[in-house]
């Protein structure tokens, strides 16, 4: 069961005043977009936002703390969007920063994405975002603005440990630690892990990702600039949805598609997103958690299989859930190799550490039936990609 601890009840009570706010999000957009600032030419950008704000305050069953963090999630994009759009406008050289070659770490979520990621950041020749730099993205930073921007992420960390404890027991973050490129995308699916918003999902899959993959690039390219560069190592289990219009920014990208069987992945997700959403939504709706999670990841895998097959042979890697979900010591070297990356001393020395569980973590135990789906349910929408699956493992 999804815990509610005292903290997420006081929580609730203290922001409860400002709720009534949900009513009339345009008031509240505007001033956010007015403390924000707006840059020239920007206009859809911040329209598109304030329909996700106003969808998200009429998400059903969203609690005080629930509609904070929507603000807070439309807030970081608009203040980082300006500030992004400013470096350029100061720095143009920024925008012939080159991402060459850039490794992107795709598939379903709960495939081993976030250790691939993770296996991959080791090498001092790679370079991955961190979490508080996607939460900020900035110019190197003297050192005492740079700590000012790590202790944030701290602070969101240790927010999601304190109200939702077994989070952290699935999907671990740190503010310093390699994170996926989901937190800099402007329209990935995360809101819909916290909220129920149909008419954002209608809004999303008529969506044109292009503009979004370019932003992404400009966010990377700031954080390259002035700095030494290193091939970048990014992941997404979202760019799954999108291979397209990632493949439209960066075509000379290596793309690593991470598999495991979607009767686990869907299971294990479907608990990942009750205990985040347990945050942002009482009571809970299992069955509808299953249900939007189900059609939103069967879509993004037909969309992903159908980009597929333009991706040239040489930059696409199949990585079996094997490799470093149960061997990652031989699975390791394999994953460089394919990439073209070289596996030295060093990376193998820091191998056990970048695959191992946080201190303490709990095992992670889901059922499927707990959201309403069957093992049927879910072969009978990954039916095409179970046949890719099966012909991974043979290969």
């Amino acid at each position: 069961m999804s815990s509610s601890p005292l903290a997420l009840a006081l929580a609730n009570l203290l922001v409860r005043p400002a709720f009534g706010s949900r009513r009339d999000p345009g008031r509240v957009f505007d001033s956010i977009a007015a403390a924000v600032g707006e840059a020239p030419g920007d206009r859809q950008f911040v329209d598109d936002f304030r329909s996700l704000l106003g969808w998200w305050a009429k998400a059903d069953r969203l609690t005080p703390v629930g509609w904070q963090a929507a603000q807070t999630h439309v807030r970081r994009h608009l203040t980082n969007r300006a500030r992004v759009r400013r470096l350029v406008a100061e720095h143009p050289e920024i925008e012939r920063e080159p991402i060459e070659k850039p490794v992107f770490v795709v598939g379903l979520p709960r495939t081993a994405t976030t250790v691939t990621h993770s296996v991959l950041s080791i090498s001092d020749e790679h370079r991955c975002p961190l979490l508080w730099e996607l939460l900020t993205p900035d110019l190197d930073l003297p050192p005492r603005q740079r700590r000012k921007a790590i202790a944030a992420g701290r602070r969101l960390v240790r927010g999601a440990d304190l109200f939702a404890p077994r989070f952290r027991d699935i999907h671990a973050m740190a503010s310093e630690g390699p994170e996926e490129c989901t937190f800099a995308l402007p329209h990935a699916l995360m809101p819909f892990s916290q909220a129920r918003i149909p008419e954002y999902r209608e809004w999303h899959c008529e969506r044109d990702f292009v503009p979004d993959y370019r932003y992404l690039k400009q966010v990377y390219q700031v954080l390259q600039y002035g700095r030494p560069r290193r091939r970048w190592m990014l992941k997404s289990p979202m760019h799954l949805e999108n291979l397209d219009a990632l493949r439209t920014v960066f075509p000379d990208a290596t793309i690593v598609w991470c598999h495991r069987d979607p009767v686990t992945v869907v299971a294990s997700f479907c608990s990942l997103v009750e205990h985040g959403m347990a945050v942002s939504t009482r009571p809970l709706d299992l069955e509808g958690i299953g249900a939007t999670w189900l059609g939103l990841l069967s879509r993004a895998m037909t969309r992903g299989l159908a980009a597929r097959a333009d991706i040239p042979p040489e930059q696409l890697v199949d990585a079996p859930y094997s490799w470093l979900g149960s061997a990652p010591a031989t699975g390791a070297p394999k994953l460089y190799a394919a990439v073209g990356a070289p596996w030295a001393e060093a990376d193998a020395a820091r191998l056990p550490a970048a695959v191992a569980r946080p201190k303490g973590a709990r095992k992670h135990t889901y059922d499927l039936s707990r959201y309403g789906l069957s093992r049927s349910d879910v072969e009978s929408a990954f039916a095409d990609y179970n046949t890719l699956r099966a012909e991974v493992d043979r290969a």
